[in-house]
């Protein structure tokens, strides 16, 4: 008997980051009073001025038609000229994709990249999607945890112990989802360097550039190295720097063989995006960081308020979160003991009760390649961030 559905469609995994979301939205709908770490959404509004630009684009008829499936000329002419305003990365507008979201960017990286059988490593803790879109293309995702014990940073030690001849990519990111860690400038040098001398192409997720906070600084990967120009492609969009999630464009940048070939691929999967929102989009890259400002000190406030109260909790350790908007907890500590009268043997089990329990949500890091350890997103209003790390507390003290 065949079997009814793909085996590359059916071994992979739901998007855990939206199953708690959708869970925790799912309990709120049915009138309980639930506190979500989950999500990685940004609280606020989209400005007001990219809102503006999207509705006079809903009247003109320009936009009512079918446009180029590697989007708007002036998108990509924006895009280009914010790479090089915010990071100092010269790439022509010609070598920009315009995607659905962050997450096609991805999966149109790894489908136009990767043969059956290529391996890719990725650092773990890791965002959920990176290694299902490797194994959607017949990738193998080669994980490499780097724990709290080394800032959650991998080096280019065991860069090396994990490259063998089948090695075509390394998965970079920084700021870094799920984690919160930055990589520092030298750190992202001798990566770079590493991967230039064993040819190996880099793939670096850049969408939580501008969430930095205190020292920490982002830096792109091709500017520090630029050598690895022409096998690197960077993937970014607008969701988390302008509070557009639900706009859904990013982009892919990379060489021009490489967005050719991911743009006559996305002729076919998808065509254009949604001309409104690539016009809500050329708005927002290029209209300064003003808006981005204000939400970047609400979020330290609420970083520094977070990781506060979670190592206050007995039996919970938290670095203090340098980017994006995520602490990333080690609850190994409240493992192998019962909270509420329920054992808990797992993340996985602490995150089910203490939903159930006190109302929170939070991933567990069985979603992000790291067990006894779990994300909670401050990308959220301060007064529930503190009633809901308090909700834990009580829990878990009680």
């Amino acid at each position: 008997m065949t079997n009814r559905i793909s085996s590359a469609v059916g071994q992979i995994a739901e998007s855990a980051t939206l199953a708690v979301d959708s869970k925790a939205k799912a309990l709120k709908a049915a009138g309980h009073n639930v506190i979500g770490f989950g999500a990685g959404e940004p609280d606020f509004a989209t400005p007001a001025h990219i809102v503006e630009s999207a509705i006079a684009a809903c009247a003109d008829t320009r936009y009512h038609r079918y446009s180029p499936a590697g989007g708007l000329p002036e998108l990509k002419e924006a895009l280009s000229a914010k790479t090089m305003r915010d990071s100092g990365l010269n790439i022509p507008s010609n070598q920009f994709l315009v995607t659905n979201g962050g997450k096609q960017a991805v999966f149109n990286t790894m489908m136009t990249l990767l043969d059956q059988g290529d391996e890719v490593l990725l650092p773990a803790p890791y965002w959920t999607t990176y290694p299902e879109s490797i194994r959607m293309f017949g990738g193998v995702p080669v994980e490499i945890f780097a724990g709290a014990d080394q800032g959650f940073r991998v080096t280019v030690e065991q860069l090396e112990a994990a490259r063998n001849e089948r090695t075509k990519a390394l998965v970079f990111v920084s700021p870094s989802n799920p984690t919160g860690a930055v990589y520092p400038r030298e750190e992202i040098e001798a990566i770079g360097r590493w991967a230039v001398s064993n040819d190996i192409w880099v793939i670096t997720d850049e969408i939580y550039e501008h969430l930095v906070y205190g020292d920490a600084v982002h830096y792109s990967m091709p500017v520090v190295v630029p050598e690895i120009l022409e096998k690197c492609v960077v993937l970014n969009g607008v969701a988390k720097t302008y509070a557009m999630t639900g706009w859904r464009v990013g982009w892919m940048a990379g060489p021009s063989d490489v967005i050719k070939a991911a743009s006559n691929m996305q002729s076919h999967a998808t065509s254009n995006v949604c001309n409104v929102a690539q016009v809500a989009a050329t708005a927002a890259v290029g209209g300064g960081l003003d808006d981005v400002n204000v939400m970047r000190t609400a979020f330290d406030e609420r970083r520094l308020t977070i990781h506060r109260m979670l190592n206050e909790i007995e039996g919970v350790e938290c670095l203090e979160p340098q980017g994006a908007f995520y602490a990333f907890p080690s609850l190994q500590g409240l493992i192998g003991r019962k909270v509420a009268n329920r054992q808990v043997d797992s993340t996985l089990d602490l995150a089910t009760i203490v939903l159930e329990e006190a109302n929170v949500a939070f991933v567990p890091g069985e979603a992000f390649g790291a067990p006894g350890y779990a994300r909670f997103s401050f990308a959220l209003g301060i007064d529930d961030l503190v009633e809901g790390i308090n909700r834990v507390t009580e829990l878990v003290a009680g």
